[in-house]
């Protein structure tokens, strides 16, 4: 079998996912082709290389409909041998977009691909595609499907988190995202949204609030717990769940990812076509998984993807060296911290969504390249990827140094 390496990884800024955000005036073509444009002209890369590009959108509708991952490699002048396919593994979609680019070159299949994501909050809104998971009574009440954000509470309820913890966890998520910003840990990925006339629209994460203290946070109300009581979320849960008397609701904006727009892309490729492009590997991409979990705590994925993708890659939770664990809610890295007995000092050590966004379909090719990026800043060698999943799934990816 193949080897499948990555070549580059870069990302625009996230930005305010909301009508005042810097890139709500920016389509999410715009997004896409601008990281399109950058792989191309960091690396003098001949596109007609270029076999096919995988783009996650959890929202492929309106403007991030038409299947944008070709729209994208043609707006930006790639070679039309360049294929393009949009994928949807929910928030894992951009991940998942490596997985597939990685399996296509490890097959034999595919010599050189471009994978990521594209998500934009502010102008083709979360649940805009509508979907029968979230939306059919039916299959609602068969399930017991609750909002994330109730999943988030009952796992904290069932595992013991108080909010205290959770608060405490999302100011230091601001806190290391400020000082990698200050220092210049995202400068290496990150490339500036211009505008039509070439200025900068946004050249940095907008979310970040560096005064970000457990006591600030204190003072915001539970995002989830009228929803869970006046919608019956709360009863649907416990139905599963009747051990747990009563959800506490203990997630809130504040420790919880933010709604932002981005998009990601990472050049992959096996180590022939790298030379015959004329690029150095940074990385190879040791394993990957994906897993199915209980669908109504729906979010506690990522420790068994983990281990399912250690498995394959004949490696111990020990072996790792950096972890980038996705901040879907603070109690999701909590629980994979507590479970594979992993000290925070090792995961997210940059921050994560809950300062930084998470831009969905993007936010997987984004916390790869943010691995990569440190792993090579601290000269260590693997790296370990996840995310939790909407409707009950997980998924990791592991990729050592070169």
């Amino acid at each position: 079998m193949a080897e499948a390496y990555i070549f580059d990884a870069v990302r625009t800024p996230r930005g305010r996912g909301k009508k005042d955000g810097k890139l709500h005036d920016v389509q999410p073509v715009k997004l896409l082709t601008t990281v399109f444009e950058a792989i191309r002209d960091r690396n003098n890369l001949d596109t007609s290389l270029v076999e096919d590009a995988i783009i996650g959108c959890v929202t492929p509708v309106g403007e991030q409909g038409a299947d944008i991952a070709k729209t994208s490699a043609l707006a930006a002048g790639y070679n039309s041998i360049t294929a393009g396919v949009t994928l949807n593994r929910f928030c894992a979609s951009g991940l998942e977009a490596v997985n597939q680019a990685a399996a296509y070159v490890m097959s034999g299949q595919v010599d050189m691909l471009v994978a990521g994501g594209v998500e934009s909050m502010s102008r083709v809104p979360m649940g805009t595609d509508g979907g029968a998971l979230f939306t059919n009574p039916e299959i609602v009440a068969k399930v017991h499907i609750v909002p994330q954000g109730i999943s988030a509470d009952l796992i904290a309820t069932k595992y013991g988190y108080d909010r205290t913890q959770l608060d405490e966890y999302a100011a230091t998520s601001h806190a290391r995202a400020a000082v990698a910003t200050q220092e210049g840990r995202f400068s290496k990925s990150i490339v500036p949204v211009l505008d039509v006339n070439g200025q900068v629209e946004l050249d940095k994460d907008e979310t970040i609030r560096p005064d970000t203290t457990a006591a600030k946070l204190a003072s915001l109300g539970a995002a989830f717990e009228m929803m869970g009581s006046m919608a019956g979320f709360d009863a649907l849960a416990i139905q599963k769940y009747p051990e747990i008397e009563k959800i506490n609701h203990v997630h809130h904006a504040g420790n919880s990812s933010g709604i932002v727009d981005g998009a990601a892309l990472v050049l992959i490729g096996s180590k022939e076509a790298g030379e015959k492009a004329g690029l150095k590997p940074r990385a190879k991409i040791r394993s990957f998984a994906v897993v199915g979990s209980e669908p109504t705590i729906m979010l506690e994925g990522p420790y068994p993807a983990a281990v399912k993708a250690l498995a394959k890659a004949g490696l111990k939770m020990e072996d790792i060296d950096l972890f980038e664990i996705n901040e879907a809610f603070a109690v999701v890295p909590m629980r994979f911290m507590e479970l594979a007995g992993v000290s925070h000092d090792k995961v997210n050590v940059n921050g994560g969504a809950i300062a930084l966004g998470h831009p969905l379909g993007a936010t997987g090719s984004m916390i790869l390249g943010t691995l990569l990026d440190e792993l090579e800043r601290t000269d260590k060698k693997l790296g370990l990827a996840s995310l939790c999943v909407g409707g009950g799934m997980g998924i990791a990816t592991i990729i050592e140094r070169v």
